[in-house]
């Protein structure tokens, strides 16, 4: 067998081990799943992964005064928000109509990313699931992008920093989130703010049909129509409070 006639399978082991290594067996086996069931036509299977982490939130400064050429500014309406990531037809609309709130991060070369905030639980935006807040004092982040020029450097940092401080101002403590586990990259940037898990849940969806399998109540849901949507519930009453942010991120990542 030539040289060239390898190269394709030496390719897909270099892709096996970097996902390996990135993600785990379990994961990385996940991931294939995953991969596979995108090649059914008309898109009609997909699975995916969630991780649910908890960011505390409290006063202080991630950028210490680093960082003040990107501005983080709030866009109330979806007709005023600046050209980012492609995504699903209705999508941001739904977002705006669940009195979700849009921070975007720009700077002199125009958008650099943006977070969304919804204070009293979210409406998933991929798979069929209703995500609860327990508590008065929690909120719900998603959907954090940085363009992809920028990453590496303080707009994420930035767009946590300002979200924080309007949160902190409502009397949010604790801020949730649903993570891909098949993203190691956000993994990781939320790992280095410190978070604490609160869980995770795997969907497969297939046609109308949809199962999920999650590690907090109801742990196993069948929906056979788009009106049949589990419910999953986050209390954060129990975690403690913090009153320095930086003081936050060294105590979570310990």
């Amino acid at each position: 067998m030539t040289a060239m006639a390898l190269f394709p399978q030496f390719l897909m082991l270099q892709r096996l081990s970097a996902s390996l290594n990135q993600l785990g067996w379990r994961d990385s086996a996940w991931l294939a799943v995953a991969r596979l069931l995108e090649r059914v036509p008309g898109g009609r299977c997909a699975l995916y992964r969630y991780q649910f982490v908890a960011q505390a939130v409290a006063p202080g400064s991630l950028c210490r005064g680093r960082g003040q050429s990107i501005a983080v500014t709030p866009c109330l309406a979806e007709a005023d928000l600046p050209p980012g990531p492609e995504r699903r037809h209705g999508v941001l609309g739904a977002r705006y109509r669940q009195g979700a709130q849009c921070l975007v991060a720009r700077d002199k070369s125009g958008m650099a990313g943006w977070i969304w905030l919804l204070r009293h639980g979210c409406q998933e935006d991929e798979v069929r699931a209703r995500y609860a807040l327990a508590s008065q004092q929690s909120s719900w982040d998603l959907d954090v992008w940085v363009h992809p020029a920028q990453r590496g450097g303080l707009v994420f940092a930035r767009l946590w920093e300002e979200a924080n401080a309007a949160l902190y101002a409502q009397g949010v403590r604790w801020s949730c989130s649903r993570i891909s586990r098949f993203n190691r990259a956000s993994l990781g940037a939320h790992a280095r703010l410190g978070t604490h898990a609160l869980g995770t849940a795997t969907f497969l969806r297939c046609g109308r049909w949809q199962w999920m399998a999650a590690s907090l109540p109801p742990y196993v849901h069948l929906s056979r129509h788009p009106d049949d949507i589990p419910c999953l519930a986050f209390d954060t009453s129990s975690l403690p409070h913090y009153h320095s942010l930086e003081l936050t991120c060294r105590i979570l990542k310990q």
